[in-house]
């Protein structure tokens, strides 16, 4: 038999939890499906500077248990599950998970993104042998050692400078000839003199024996190509929307983004999207936030009827 609420959220990160919180604070009997713990991918980060009430700043490890823990306090119930599929054409939606079926009137779909993968040769052979996507995970292991950093983004720009901390060089490649990154971001690390920008360049492979020991690049205005030595690979190129439960489902877009009206309502009555899994989301923590109160919001007036 399914585990019964009044609305289940999909997703434990800032939009998740918010939605959560509000969910529950409504008087909704709720339950927040996540497959990792509180925060998701924030937990990771190193230091967030651009969240309110942080004037200091704040690690994602303490963020996000602080915001788990603010919505369990206002009674939502934190399942870590895996969504892997939904029934929504009835009253209740049903979503099917690692633990079970959970059926709900309202759905909040806020799963999040996950790391764009470059399919390049090598990046899946060396996953764990060298190639990464956490600084702060990761990092400790490269004491001394110089290692990569592919994007150009806020995530890799941070993450560089999180890796001087613990590496003798990083070596930043980006396929632009700027960087993409917030200002604040651009000059710390261009300012940072551990840290190697190589522009206009794209890396073609991962090389390795049993670990990694270097990248292919290719100057995209030459064209010349060149071997260098990397003890490690931090790769940031992007997100992608973890739709795939409801794809065919709800209405998404080309790149599996959820398009929203400003309720964060999509195509399916009761069914709601919020935080970087929507379409033209900012992709920013308060944004997410934001994105959950109002889902969460909208679900009670569809459940109540107003």
């Amino acid at each position: 038999m399914a585990n019964e609420y009044d609305v289940v959220i999909v997703g434990g990160g800032a939009a998740g939890l918010t939605a959560g919180m509000y969910a529950a604070r409504y008087g909704m009997r709720t339950a927040i499906v996540e497959r990792m713990m509180g925060g998701n991918q924030i937990i990771n980060v190193d230091k967030i500077e651009n969240f309110p009430g942080f004037p200091q700043g704040v690690s994602g490890a303490e963020l996000g248990p602080l915001m788990q823990e603010q919505a369990m306090d206002a009674g939502a119930e934190f399942v870590m599950a895996e969504a892997t599929d939904a029934v929504l054409d009835g009253p209740y939606k049903v979503i099917r998970t690692s633990d079970g079926d959970y059926r709900a009137r309202a759905l909040i779909v806020a799963a999040g993104s996950s790391l764009r993968k470059m399919g390049i040769p090598g990046e899946e052979e060396f996953y764990g042998s060298g190639v990464s996507h956490c600084a702060t995970c990761d990092g400790p292991l490269f004491k001394g050692e110089v290692v990569g950093v592919i994007g150009g983004g806020d995530s890799a720009g941070d993450e560089a400078l999180t890796l001087t901390e613990y590496t003798d060089r990083v070596i930043l490649f980006h396929r632009g000839d700027r960087l993409d990154a917030q200002k604040i971001i651009q000059d710390r690390v261009i300012r940072s003199p551990n840290v190697e920008i190589i522009y206009n360049t794209t890396v073609e492979a991962i090389l390795g024996d049993g670990l990694v020991t270097g990248v292919q690049v290719r100057n995209k205005i030459t064209n010349f190509s060149d071997r260098m030595s990397l003890a490690g690979v931090f790769v940031y190129v992007g997100l992608e929307p973890n739709t795939e439960f409801v794809r065919g489902i709800v209405k998404t877009d080309n790149a599996g983004h959820i398009p929203v009206n400003t309720w964060m309502e999509t195509d399916v009555p009761g069914v709601y999207a919020a935080g970087d899994i929507r379409q033209n989301s900012a992709a920013q923590l308060v944004s997410s936030a934001g994105d959950g109160a109002t889902a969460a919001t909208a679900a009670f007036r569809f459940i109540s009827g107003q």
